[in-house]
């Protein structure tokens, strides 16, 4: 242990707690974030952050821990101060956005308050930070900066001090953290807000200044004073941004790169030939961890200036728009690459013609940088088939390119930036159901390389189903149902061979349900007597197994099994009853759909139905209407019009639902008239309970169709 750090001991860290228990390993934390080991450091940060920092809380032992951590900046010997720095500003911070009069509660559900006691612990320290802020090593100044603009509290004397600090940097990240600082502290301290707005006035105008503090002080500017906001500031702000000095290109991971296999990224998101050890975590979890380290980096310093930009434009797409075709085709090869994150973020919150914006990220699919190749081609497969239509011969040039270029079998390189490419834009462009795909995915069910990659894909192509089904019921065969249902690849499987929808599958989907029931793996069941549904009458051979669980406890997959019985046998006398009961189970939504499905057969589950039309939930409302029209018709217009709207209006993840059922109910529709057009007046995305493009799509062509037929 330092010196510094002497009385760790005496704090009597058994009394406090975290998000995760006792804080007794807390100073050891403490301790091993001075070690000479640097893993053994890491290991201590991520302990603190991931427990005693959870998601940003501030419990007792975060604030007892801030005398350590100053003292562990303040000592020249700590290995890493600028990382001691960060974490004790983030305390801070979560702190300030605390009310200070609050009572915030615990994991444990007890009373908390230790946010009150940390702000004015590091406003006593605030000559630390300003000792901190003029360290010889520019990664210490860089954590301390922000510091002078959120705890000092003479505001003449922080702005001097950033000003000076400004005029002595020459780094781009230092400056533009010292502009975004000195913002800060306008918004904080009103006395500052004059001086610093003016002066950040005087740094965007000045043509003598290097272009990187003239957009740091533009879009400060603009983001203190958003009601001045014009129309010369995303030209401007364009201007600049071509004016940078390139920096160096995005920096990917080395390609012979291997993290250890844990709970994180791990060697097998890398290097898939590589053996797995027993604990390694399912390789689709694993390359989630990878997309999440790699979606968190940031390549050029520009980045959360513009990220900053376009929050403050908000809903001027036209705006963000130009930003956005400026940062892609920037030359600064960092710029462009952090730019199609934002594109992402505007195209999946906002509704328009992104067409530009989708052939610009076409754009991007160069065989040559394949790091940004499969960024692009990653964030072109999220987007749904229309959307992503403008890049389908760019997808499908890239990999004919990749095949060409490196061999047939390229899925499989041992090269982890191009497999990733290829492998990102051949599922992209299998979900656009082009059969381009086709031979990268065949590749991968026949070597095993990444084969859940394109389990995941294949669906998408059921003209080649012919191909693809021997694949998929093979490895179904061969999967392990023990496993729970998140670590197994059974329910991709099933999944995609439901895609599929060809009656060949009949077989090994009911093998595959008879063993998850007898495994008792009900997830899996269920999504196994999903897939016989989207058959149907096809899959008749199944029905004995499907019987079989219809009176099962799981409501789960009670309501699978009476779901499948109905599409495979199309019985009413069998099927209603079974959906019927499930009315009084957590399914009541689901069954009810099916019930309307079923139309006038399904007229004894009516009274149920109705009294379901006063349940508190609004989905359980909505979803009675709905199915009550389809089973009473017309004569129902006038009772279930009023609940679809008011469930449509108090939840708008009701809106696609209400609006296929608007659908259906022809003329009677026509109340819903104005909803409908405020519905597609929205900029912002909707539909579905998580707002999805996809969702948003579909809810914006089932509006425009109600109203194609009403009008």
């Amino acid at each position: 242990m330092i010196n510094n750090l002497e009385g760790l001991d005496r704090v009597d860290w058994s009394s406090m707690g975290h998000a995760y228990g006792p804080a007794d390993d807390v100073p050891l934390w403490l301790e091993q974030m001075a070690s000479p080991d640097p893993d053994v450091r890491e290991g201590a940060f991520s302990s603190f952050y991931g427990s005693a920092h959870h998601q940003g809380d501030v419990y007792s032992c975060t604030a007892a821990s801030l005398p350590f951590l100053f003292a562990l900046a303040d000592d020249p010997q700590t290995p890493d101060r600028a990382a001691v720095i960060r974490l004790v500003l983030s305390i801070g911070s979560a702190a300030l956005d605390c009310d200070p009069d609050g009572v915030y509660y615990s994991p444990s559900g007890h009373a908390s308050t230790p946010h009150a006691d940390v702000v004015p612990q590091l406003r006593e320290r605030a000559e630390d930070f300003v000792r901190h802020a003029a360290d010889p090593d520019p990664q210490v100044r860089r954590a301390a900066v922000p510091a002078l603009g959120l705890f000092l509290d003479d505001a003449d004397r922080a702005f001097a001090l950033l000003r000076d600090r400004l005029a002595a940097e020459s780094g781009t990240a230092e400056r533009l953290l010292l502009i975004k600082a000195s913002a800060t502290l306008a918004q904080r301290l009103p006395a500052a807000f004059g001086p610093v707005t003016t002066w950040l006035t005087a740094l965007a105008g000045d043509p003598a200044l290097d272009p990187d503090i003239r957009l740091a002080a533009l879009v400060h500017q603009a983001a203190s004073t958003p009601e001045s906001i014009g129309a010369g500031l995303v030209p401007t702000a364009t201007g600049l941004l071509q004016q940078l000095t390139p920096e160096p290109a995005p920096e990917p991971e080395p390609e012979d790169k291997a993290r250890p296999a844990h709970c994180g990224p791990c060697a097998c998101a890398d290097n898939p030939t590589t053996p797995a050890p027993e604990h390694t975590v399912p390789p689709q979890i694993a390359a989630a961890f990878a997309d999440l380290d790699r979606h968190g980096r940031v390549h050029a310093p520009t980045t959360e200036l513009l990220t900053t930009l376009h929050r403050i434009l908000d809903a001027r797409l036209p705006e963000r728009t130009a930003l956005l075709t400026a940062q892609l085709r920037s030359p600064d090869a960092a710029t462009h690459y952090d730019a199609i994150a934002m594109t992402w973020d505007l195209i999946s919150s906002w509704r328009g013609d992104h067409t530009g914006l989708v052939l610009l990220l076409a754009d991007c699919l160069l065989p040559n940088d394949p790091y940004t190749a499969a960024e692009a081609a990653e964030t072109l497969g999220k987007l749904p088939a229309a959307l992503a239509e403008p890049a389908r011969e760019a997808l499908a040039t890239l990999a004919e390119t990749h095949r060409t270029t490196h061999g047939q079998n390229v899925w499989d390189t041992p090269h982890p930036l191009l497999r990733r490419a290829h492998q990102e834009a051949v599922t992209a462009l299998a979900r656009l159901g082009d059969e381009r795909a086709l031979p990268g995915l065949l590749t991968a069910l026949d070597t095993g390389t990444d084969a859940w990659r394109a389990v995941q894909a294949a669906g998408h192509l059921p003209q080649a189903a012919g191909k693809l089904l021997p694949r998929l019921t093979r490895r179904l065969a061969e999967a392990d149902f023990s496993q729970d249902w998140y670590r197994s690849d059974v329910r991709a499987l099933v999944a995609a061979l439901r895609r599929l929808g060809d009656p060949a599958a009949v077989p090994a989907l009911t093998t595959a349900l008879t063993t998850a029931a007898k495994q008792k793996q009900w997830h899996t069941a269920a999504v196994a007597l999903h897939a016989l549904s989207s058959i149907g009458s096809a899959a008749a051979t199944a029905l004995e197994t499907v019987r079989t669980l219809t009176d099962t406890d799981d409501p789960n997959l009670r309501f699978a099994a009476a779901k499948a019985l109905w599409h495979i046998e199309s019985d009413p006398a069998e099927a209603v009853p079974l959906l019927t009961a499930l009315l009084d189970t957590g399914k009541d939504s689901d069954a009810a759909d099916v019930l309307g499905r079923i139309g006038a057969p399904a007229a004894d589950a009516l009274p149920r139905l109705r009294q379901m039309l006063q349940a508190g939930h609004v989905l359980t409302r909505t979803h009675a209407a709905a199915a009550i029209y389809d089973i009473g018709g017309p004569a129902e217009a006038e009772a279930v019009l009023p609940v679809l709207l008011d469930g449509w209006e108090k939840n708008d993840s009701t809106g696609n639902h209400v609006l296929e059922c608007l659908q259906r109910m022809g003329p009677a529709a026509a109340p819903a008239l104005p909803r409908i057009r405020l519905e597609l007046a929205l900029a912002r995305r909707s539909g579905g309970f998580f707002k999805s493009v996809e969702d948003d799509e579909a809810l914006q062509r089932a509006s425009r169709a109600v109203i194609k037929h009403l009008t």
